[in-house]
């Protein structure tokens, strides 16, 4: 299952950026970061795991010791075997879920319906972004903030949002069809509501 992603080498000592999606405490316990590597996927144990700003990570791999040796883990996607982490968080299976998971979720807000659906998850910046293709075949990025998001229902597979009106209408183009004649997105009207 993944749970991050390295991004580039850090300083001379083999250190990794990583942005990771649970308690980095899970890899000092023993558990490996496992990388898939040219088809395979290999463990790699954690000497070491500190914090970098608000949700970045300075990961030491044991046995790595300079940026030519860490180099090859720059980008790749760091998982977890599913049931030690399921242990670790002292959950159920089914309560085991990830950011993701919600790729393919249709994005419902409560003001403006339905918005597009999740295509990917963007974690290559310091905020999380669901990437959401909408009806007109637009990308429209939405920060993965519990501020804006009211519930997940994972048997509708809909993630139901509370956005502002100016972050839905920020990055689609003024001419989209999904918009009013004002090039600004619609709020449902009292008729669409009621459907």
């Amino acid at each position: 299952m993944a749970v991050g992603r390295f991004q580039k080498t850090h300083a001379l000592r083999g250190e990794l950026n990583a942005i990771l999606d649970i308690d980095p405490l899970y890899f000092s316990e023993d558990h490996p970061m496992i990388v898939n590597v040219e088809g395979a996927f290999v463990p790699f144990y954690v000497e070491s795991v500190r914090g970098k700003g608000v949700s970045s990570w300075l990961v030491k791999i044991s046995g790595m010791e300079s940026q030519e040796e860490s180099r090859m883990l720059v980008n790749e996607t760091i998982y977890a075997e599913k049931d030690e982490l399921r242990r670790f968080m002292e959950v159920e299976d089914e309560d085991l879920f990830m950011e993701d998971d919600l790729e393919g979720f249709r994005v419902i807000d409560e003001e403006f319906g339905e918005l597009g659906e999740i295509e990917r998850i963007d974690d290559t910046t310091a905020n999380v972004l669901f990437v959401v293709k909408t009806p007109s075949d637009e990308e429209i990025f939405i920060p993965a903030a519990d501020e804006f998001i009211r519930g997940i229902d994972t048997e509708l597979r809909e993630v139901i949002t509370s956005l502002p009106e100016s972050l839905v209408n920020l990055n689609i183009r003024p001419d989209s069809p999904a918009l009013t004649i004002s090039g600004e997105l619609s709020p449902k009207s009292d008729k669409e509501e009621e459907e």
